[in-house]
């Protein structure tokens, strides 16, 4: 017979022990030891014997120290959207917790503003930094965003202001579901609204700037770079060819700006950007955390050949320069079946390189010759870049 869990997270909602269901309130009281925030554990009156509340920063620790005495753990609203509840199951065996959720703040937010939360973005910016928004700002989107504190309000407000979104309404949304609740609209661009409380969230219905193009081949101006970057043509069938998927890993083998690892993350996936040089490494990591991408991108100084075994298994391998014999004999040997490799040639010795490597592994090997148009005396003509040659092959 399964033994019983011992463990129960409850979500728990601004109106406190009244808005709790029978099964939350006879969970909360049955336990022997009740772990929260300061603010949830005075809502629901936990005595003190009983009252863990949680470590700053937060830790779920404490909890796993425990194990196996009855524990109730709270949580706003639903702990599995941006909570403590994803963090604990990912630690325990799915028979020691059992979850009775409450309301979401997104959904209590959609109640009162009257949207639709299947075309709604709902962000946690509580957590993570406000160029996590980039990518899903652009105009009529609408975004649910969970923010820290009173001060967040006013650095997202300025945050948006800052990229041409300063047009945009938000509603403050103060105290959600309980007596205290307060709902304020303002503009990105407006003076602060004063006297926010927490927890807040801010709804926004973006005006003001394009935003970001959904499609790679973004403008190189949209990345710092000293000239070493996959320029935007050549990136965009760069990136056609290594087919980005959500979730999926790519090796960005002399990243340079980063251009390319930074435009598949953008795609819902994760990277290991690879440069020798720290100054270019740096410059990656910029404009990987502007663009809203640095918990995606891991940019990895070195020489490809020393670091290569420290990386995870790639889904997708690009080699933009650098190649030689050795280093792709090594990335065909870590590569997993599936695997999408891509190396772009200049140099008359790498053109050598992929024409070999597609004798042996096949594949397709592609040459691109670009020309944009420039001023020729009075007039203008076209003035061809290298030509490329990409080979791009499914290991």
């Amino acid at each position: 017979m399964a033994s019983e869990p011992w463990l129960v997270v409850v979500g728990v909602g601004e109106d406190g022990p009244d808005g709790l269901p029978p099964a939350s309130r006879a969970a909360v009281a049955a336990a022997e030891i009740v772990f929260g925030g300061r603010r949830h554990l005075a809502l629901l009156g936990i005595a003190a014997d009983r009252a863990r509340p949680w470590p700053v920063p937060f830790d779920v620790a404490p909890v796993l120290a425990v194990r196996g005495r009855l524990t109730a753990v709270l949580a706003s609203g639903d702990p599995f959207w941006f909570g403590a509840g994803a963090v604990l199951a990912e630690r325990l065996d799915r028979a020691e917790w059992t979850a009775l959720p409450a309301p979401s703040t997104f959904a209590l937010a959609a109640a009162r503003l009257g949207w639709r939360l299947e075309t709604t973005r709902c962000l946690g910016l509580h957590a993570t930094p406000f160029e996590t928004a980039l990518p899903v700002l652009h105009r009529g989107a609408r975004l649910l965003c969970l923010v820290a504190d009173a001060a967040a309000v006013g650095g997202l407000a300025a945050f948006l202001a800052a990229r041409g979104f300063g047009a945009s309404r938000l509603v403050v949304l103060e105290r959600l579901g309980g007596p205290h609740e307060r709902v304020r609209s303002t503009t990105a661009d407006a003076p602060p609204l004063p006297d926010v409380a927490a927890p807040v969230a801010v709804a926004v219905e973006v005006a003001g700037g394009p935003g970001l193009s959904a499609v790679p081949g973004r403008p190189d101006d949209l990345f710092e770079h000293d000239g070493q970057i996959t320029r935007a043509a050549v990136r965009a069938l760069t990136l056609a060819a290594l087919a980005p998927r959500p979730g999926e890993h790519l090796w960005d083998l002399g990243t340079g700006s980063g251009s390319v690892a930074i435009e598949w993350c953008l795609a819902g996936g994760t990277a290991s950007a690879v440069e020798r040089r720290p100054d270019r490494a740096a410059v990656a990591r910029r404009n990987a955390d502007v663009l809203g991408v640095g918990r995606s991108v891991r940019v990895v100084e070195g020489s490809t050949g020393d670091v290569l075994d420290r990386l995870p298994p790639p889904d997708a391998v690009f080699v933009g320069g650098g190649a030689d014999d050795a280093l792709i004999a090594r990335v065909v040997a870590r590569s997993t079946s599936g695997c999408r490799l891509v190396v772009n040639a200049v140099t008359l010795e790498t053109e050598r390189l992929v024409v070999d490597g597609h004798a042996r592994h096949g594949g397709r090997l592609t040459r691109i010759d670009l020309a944009e148009a420039a001023p020729l005396g009075r007039m203008r003509g076209f003035v061809p870049a290298r030509p490329i040659v990409q080979w791009s092959v499914t290991l």
